[in-house]
């Protein structure tokens, strides 16, 4: 393969589209202090009601709605949500999503500062590889992403394992709750993203379109059962662990699950080459290990 051909295979982003980067960072930004926010709130109905046993009671959640630094950082992030659909509708979804883990970097910074807890080698290591696994899949992402129109039975295929998906996650939920530990509430809550950033994309695609049917309603209600279930899971996983661990689970989890829907069942990376989707599969290993040596090494995790 000579340049010319490898040229001919990558897909540039045009400005409009290109925009939607530094949208999602700006958004990486909220995302990472409404978390710090909403992990002191939590703290501190822990340290009011008692840690909770079985996933947070009616009770304690009543309680969050109290404490103003849990309320500024669910402001922060539904800012951050804001900024993520304006990125979405301006640029692919596998483009967009991943820059998410910026927001680990700075909610690491931001909790050494409040919690006065110095973060070890294994514990730089291992969110070196998170966001360093992220960064090599968005380096391909943008350069062979594009704009595919969805079709109905795409969105189905999505609804269908989304519908399996938030069962199971109910499921495991109820029997396993005793047991559960913030590494689980966090893959659990970044799968459920991963699928809600998919069907905002998808909404908002069809609503600009003119395409507000039946379909696009079971969107809706779908992307909303999968916020409030994967918001809940979050909650848990800040009563059982640092926050800067939450958010390398969701910024790597979450988008790793969206762009595989977006390559696997909305075809936006139809065109890559299969160098390029072997890259796609070792970032997306080296991300996913560094999550889990996160949760492992992190000196917070261990008391």
């Amino acid at each position: 393969m000579d340049i010319s051909d490898l040229t001919d295979q990558v897909v540039t982003l045009t400005p409009m589209q290109g925009l939607g980067i530094p949208v999602a960072l700006v958004g990486a930004v909220f995302l990472a202090l409404g978390a710090q926010f909403q992990h002191r709130g939590v703290g501190k109905v822990e340290a009011k009601l008692g840690e909770p046993t079985r996933g947070l009671s009616k009770t304690q959640l009543m309680a969050l709605l109290t404490r103003p630094s849990w309320l500024i950082g669910t402001l922060m992030l539904g800012l951050a949500v804001v900024l993520q659909l304006v990125a979405l509708r301006l640029a692919p979804l596998i483009v967009v999503q991943p820059l998410g883990a910026v927001a680990l970097v700075i909610t690491a910074l931001v909790n050494t500062r409040v919690s006065r807890v110095k973060l070890d080698r294994l514990t730089i290591r291992a969110i070196a590889l998170c966001v360093g696994g992220v960064a090599l899949f968005v380096a391909f992402a943008a350069s062979f992403a594009q704009e595919t129109p969805i079709t109905d039975a795409q969105l189905i295929t999505v609804l269908v394992i989304l519908a399996v998906v938030l069962v199971a996650a109910a499921v495991a939920f109820l029997v396993l709750r005793r047991r559960l530990r913030a590494i689980l509430y966090i893959v659990g809550a970044g799968v459920l993203y991963g699928f809600v950033a998919t069907l905002a994309k998808v909404v908002i695609n069809r609503i600009v379109s003119d395409q507000f049917d039946w379909l696009t309603i079971i969107c809706v209600i779908a992307l909303l059962a999968g916020t409030a279930l994967g918001a809940y899971f979050v909650q848990n996983a800040y009563a059982s662990g640092p926050p800067d661990l939450i958010i390398a689970g969701l910024t790597v989890i979450d988008p790793l699950v969206a762009v595989g829907i977006g390559i696997v069942v909305l075809g936006e990376a139809s065109e890559a080459p299969l160098y390029a989707v072997i890259a796609f599969v070792v970032a997306g290993v080296i991300a996913i290990y560094g999550v889990f040596e996160l949760s492992k090494h992190h000196p917070q995790s261990r008391h």
